[in-house]
């Protein structure tokens, strides 16, 4: 990659710019639109999650719902299933539920306005200003993690007193960069920096346009900054599950909408429940069940183990009230809207 310096601090927007529209990504699907229901679906996809892994969901997602209202007006179940093994399923809930807002109260549209949209469900103020800019041309500064991680190493922002003081500046920075042209390729470039140059670990210093007046890179700095948060040990939970099948379908329980797993099917908690209790309470007889191997599962916030007996039954019958309650076909458990860990146990189980 041939050599782009920055000439100073004054024109580090413009030299962002030149850098991208010579260097910076081009090819992602999300970069073809100006269609603000795209670019936000981008953005809500594109959190906690990798480009590479994002971009088969995005596009399978706008082959099931190319329209926002496609989206609003489609069952929270269908959208789970399109979004299943994507993680972090709030985001999906919280997807369809701001379309649902926008159809009815908006007229299915977004405003280039940030801050109106930042008050939508799932809608942070990162994410309503990369609608503002990519969509509407909007001067808004974007402060994903790619971009924390640019401005944190430049700029030697080793974090305050306090997260929340931290934030402030970042965002104040950021504004304070913005040029007052070329903000697509500014906001881009500096997101494509941080995803392809200025990388966590190992940061390709040699290939950065910003170099000569980044602190990090000066100072031999990379590892430490931008300063990483402090992070407790995750406390461990422990969870006991029901693989209840008769060889050619097994029995799902639909999670309530909120908490973990909102509102997708996964494996009945056992609780203090017998197996046989639970296996004639949905209407069928326990011929004899195994316990399988545990496994752990993280979550931002905590590990869940979990413990699943495995249990043979027949006469599968339909046990009173259990609307929440379906026995799915073993072919189906690829498609369906399971979370990702028990997916992959289901197929390994049922193989």
């Amino acid at each position: 990659m041939p050599e782009a310096v920055c000439p100073g601090p004054r024109g580090f927007a413009s030299c962002v710019i030149e850098w991208q529209k010579a260097h910076g990504r081009h090819h992602l699907p999300w970069q073809k639109t100006a269609d603000p229901y795209r670019i936000w679906l981008s953005e809500i996809m594109l959190q906690q999650t990798q480009v590479q892994t994002v971009m088969p969901y995005y596009e399978r997602f706008l082959a099931r719902f190319p329209t926002l209202e496609a989206l609003a007006g489609a069952p929270i179940d269908r959208v789970l299933e399109v979004w299943s093994g994507l993680g972090y399923y709030a985001r999906a809930r919280n997807l369809h539920r701001c379309a649902q807002v926008l159809v009815i109260n908006r007229a299915g549209r977004f405003s280039a306005d940030p801050e109106e949209n930042a008050a939508l469900p799932g809608i942070g103020r990162s994410t309503a200003a990369a609608i503002a800019v990519f969509a509407f041309g909007r001067r808004a500064a974007i402060l994903d993690g790619n971009v924390k991680r640019v401005l944190g190493r430049c700029f030697a922002l080793a974090g305050g007193s306090s997260a929340a003081r931290a934030e402030r500046e970042m965002w104040a920075l950021a504004e304070s960069l913005l040029p007052d042209s070329g903000v697509e390729s500014y906001s881009q470039g500096m997101m494509d920096l941080g995803a392809t140059v200025c990388t966590r670990h190992q940061p390709a210093c040699h290939a950065c346009p910003l170099r000569q007046t980044c602190v990090a890179c000066r100072e031999g700095r990379q590892a430490e900054l931008p300063q990483p948060r402090m992070r407790a040990r995750l406390p461990l939970r422990s969870s006991r599950l029901l693989l209840l099948s008769d060889g050619r379908r097994v029995l799902l329980e639909r999670r309530p909408p909120s908490g973990i797993w909102g509102g997708l099917l996964s494996l009945p908690e056992l609780g203090d429940e017998s197996p046989e209790a639970l296996a004639r309470r949905h209407g069928c007889r326990l011929l004899g069940s195994r316990t399988l191997p545990p496994m752990v599962h993280s979550f931002s916030h905590f590990r869940l183990r979990i413990e699943v007996v495995h249990g043979a039954v027949d006469d599968i019958g339909h046990g009173v009230g259990e609307a929440i309650v379906e026995w799915l076909p073993v072919e189906q458990l690829a498609a369906a809207a399971l979370p990702a860990p028990i997916r992959k146990l289901l197929l390994a189980a049922m193989a």
